[in-house]
């Protein structure tokens, strides 16, 4: 089935009950998308724009209120999501706060070979280690392989969670503010790491969040606009980051550049 979409979504509206408001909210309006294998998508839009409720439906992570949203070939609600999120690798903060602070950087990227934040010892065989050291050499943490991970900075820490989530050899990668919080040294190794995946691993579909146009990988080959809830603009990425578009979608004027495919924004 690799010659369907990795993510599309038709209609898709979310909406939320409030409580404190004592009304519904829409979180996502009507929103198409298509994400067609081996591209890679970064999703950019203001603090509550939606961001993050996008990434949960196309991680299988939740269900549309209205719509359909197909991952992987399969259609939300009417699949088994837990299966479904097995081919699905998925990195966000509340993955590092599980995350046991004594296990070296080995043993975290060995978790993920089962999907489980546990080591589960009696079903690792020798090629699982051999792998899993192979993930950490190419995204430039093979020196952290002994370190444990409460001991290695921000950015180490998100470089050995994206191993991880590679373990399982996933189809599709989604990444939720994966350079938050990092100096500048730390977010460049990182998003070189990123830039070195795509290459090591042609198939594979990824989805990046990010605040910043600072923080998109030279790998990025599509990009999408959100602003409160709604897709203002998705597709080739030098087609959507113009100046026009991205200080419509934030609300400020900028002027957007890029250079040898990295992209910024400055504020007119």
């Amino acid at each position: 089935m690799t010659n369907v979409p990795a993510i599309e979504c038709d209609a898709v509206t979310v909406f939320r009950w409030s409580p404190k408001l004592k009304a519904r909210v829409t979180l996502l309006h009507e929103i198409s998308w298509r994400v067609e294998r081996g591209e890679h998508w970064v999703v950019l839009g203001p603090n509550g724009a939606g961001k993050t409720t996008l990434l949960h439906l196309a991680g299988a992570m939740s269900h549309p209120s209205e719509g359909t949203v197909d991952v992987l070939g399969r259609r939300l609600g009417s699949v088994d999501m837990r299966a479904l999120r097995e081919r699905v690798g998925f990195v966000d903060a509340r993955t590092s706060r599980a995350i046991k602070g004594k296990q070296t950087a080995l043993q975290v990227t060995l978790t993920g070979a089962f999907s489980s934040i546990a080591l589960q010892h009696q079903r690792l065989l020798p090629e699982h280690e051999e792998r899993a050291r192979a993930i950490l050499a190419i995204i430039g943490a093979g020196k952290l392989i002994e370190r444990s991970f409460e001991e290695c900075s921000q950015g180490e820490r998100q470089r050995i969670l994206i191993a991880r989530a590679l373990m399982a050899d996933p189809e599709l990668l989604i990444l939720d503010e994966p350079t938050v919080g990092l100096d500048l040294p730390s977010r460049e190794e990182l998003i070189g790491a990123l830039a070195t995946m795509a290459r090591e691993h042609p198939s594979l579909t990824t989805v990046t969040v990010t605040h910043h146009l600072e923080e998109i990988p030279a790998s990025a080959t599509h990009a999408l606009l959100l602003r409160e809830g709604v897709l203002r603009r998705s597709g080739p990425i030098s087609e959507v980051l113009t100046s026009e578009l991205v200080s419509s979608c934030f609300g400020v004027p900028l002027e957007v550049d890029e250079r040898r495919g990295r992209w910024s924004a400055t504020l007119i």
